[in-house]
């Protein structure tokens, strides 16, 4: 078990994907940077109901750590970040510091890596390659492996228009083969 800073937001962060992010609280910009110096990952979790300064906020059980690949200072005197989704991990025990960042106790989900495509969903490979070719500003940070069912599923469920409560229960799957049978039917439609 592990404890990491947690950042409750309204999205689902897959392994591998990336989110970019605007920071101007305090608490998050004391948390980056302990991260940044200590070179450690943070957690972000989906808001199930309340906000991040909500003191009895509930997330989703199931997250990802994130780290950060690229800052810059935006022209509205915040900080422009774009974090990169490593390793889901399952909250098991939760606080709150006293300057409002929310931590947890973790168990990290070992990934299934290596698993092929199966045979009846290599069809959905084509069009996440092509999708994929169309993110031209971010491309450079993304790690492609079209071979690897995990990281074809989590890009699908990221680049697809589906709601955050789907988005949730494809991430708490372990299986990948598992979580594109639930995709296919999406994208065919």
């Amino acid at each position: 078990m592990t404890q990491i800073a947690l950042f409750p937001l309204n999205t689902v962060l897959f392994p591998g994907g990336l989110l970019p992010l605007r920071i101007f609280e305090t608490r998050y910009i004391d948390m980056l940077g302990r991260c940044l110096r200590g070179n450690e990952a943070f957690g972000v979790v989906l808001v199930k109901q309340g906000s991040d300064t909500d003191p009895t906020v509930e997330t989703a059980p199931v997250g990802t750590s994130a780290r950060v690949v690229d800052f810059q200072p935006l022209a509205d005197g915040l900080l422009g970040l774009l974090c990169r989704g490593e390793q889901r991990f399952r909250i098991q025990d939760r606080s709150r510091r006293d300057d409002g960042l929310n931590c947890a106790v973790v168990d990290w989900i070992a990934e299934l890596r290596g698993v092929s495509v199966a045979a009846q969903f290599q069809p959905l490979v084509p069009l996440l390659r092509q999708a994929m070719d169309k993110l031209t500003t971010i491309g450079r940070f993304i790690e492609p492996d079209y071979d690897d069912a995990s990281w074809v599923a989590h890009r699908l469920a990221e680049l697809l228009p589906l709601d955050q409560s789907l988005q949730q229960h494809l991430l708490e799957i372990d299986d990948p083969n598992e979580r594109l049978r639930l995709l296919a039917p999406l994208i065919e439609s």
